[in-house]
């Protein structure tokens, strides 16, 4: 009988969601869980992108995908995404906490109130909302001895802040203490680690307000690894965060950023 080195990274048996799955790190995470065999449910702002990305996973991996349109700032939605998964699928084991967004300012001091809020309630307080709608169908997975975690996509600005990008790096640090603080609270039943995720050059970029040239001085970073991450690299993270591979990792804010910046004092 041959030893599997790898039978501890499978996710046969699990229900995941995934929220903000539709493109980027998102649909890297959902596509590497539908590869180790589990149920996907990809939840995400554009719901057509959504069902469109669901489709193209489910054909490569084979494993059952469905995309949904989940707005993670409106409680209705949450509430139907997991009603959804739970109708899908008959179970919940998996949370993914990807979805997030900032927008760059001149002037830290300057940001809208209105502006601070919204990041908080988009990258914090959605992960705290999904997480309790999930908690009933989760605790109840737990109890048939399932693999029961939730993963978040957290960032590197949530530990050391980036000032033009104040709002999302104050929303990335509460989202690090809140789901500490959970991890805590869940003990023994639900694994709770976050993922600081580095510079992985995607579209968000350019949305976020980045022009061509920032996002160019960011794909070559002077790091360990001496390159900008992919969305497989944190996608691999997050698989063995949440598959059994990480049943001893809990309560931890794991850094995957190619190793952060190379020091080096001497002059050249």
């Amino acid at each position: 009988m041959s030893f599997d080195a790898f039978g501890d990274f499978r996710m046969d048996g699990h229900v995941a969601i995934v929220t903000g799955g539709a493109q980027n790190i998102g649909e890297a995470i959902a596509r590497t869980f539908s590869g180790a065999g589990a149920k996907v449910m990809i939840a995400d702002l554009n719901g057509e992108k959504a069902q469109t990305t669901a489709a193209a996973i489910q054909a490569d991996t084979g494993n059952e995908v469905i995309g949904i349109g989940c707005n993670v700032t409106l409680q209705a939605d949450i509430d139907a995404c997991v009603v959804k998964a739970v109708e899908t699928f008959g179970d919940v084991t998996t949370l993914v906490n990807n979805v997030g967004w900032g927008r760059a300012y001149d002037d830290p001091l300057a940001v809208p109130e209105e502006d601070m809020i919204e990041s908080y309630k988009l990258n914090t307080l959605s992960a705290m909302k999904m997480t309790a709608a999930c908690r009933p169908y989760m605790l109840k997975a737990k109890e048939a001895g399932k693999n029961v975690t939730i993963t978040n996509s957290g960032s590197l600005v949530g530990s050391v802040p980036a000032f033009d990008f104040i709002a999302y790096s104050a929303a990335k640090a509460a989202l690090n203490h809140l789901m500490l603080g959970l991890a805590h609270y869940f003990a023994k039943q639900v694994r709770i680690n976050t993922v600081l995720i580095g510079t992985v050059i995607t579209e968000g970029y350019a949305s976020a307000g980045l022009d061509e040239k920032a996002q160019y001085a960011l794909a070559h970073p002077d790091s360990l690894t001496g390159r900008a991450g992919k969305p497989q690299d944190i996608a691999n993270a997050f698989l063995w965060l949440a598959s059994p591979a990480g049943s001893w990792v809990s309560g931890q804010t794991i850094q995957v950023s190619g190793g952060g910046k190379r020091v080096k004092l001497k002059p050249e």
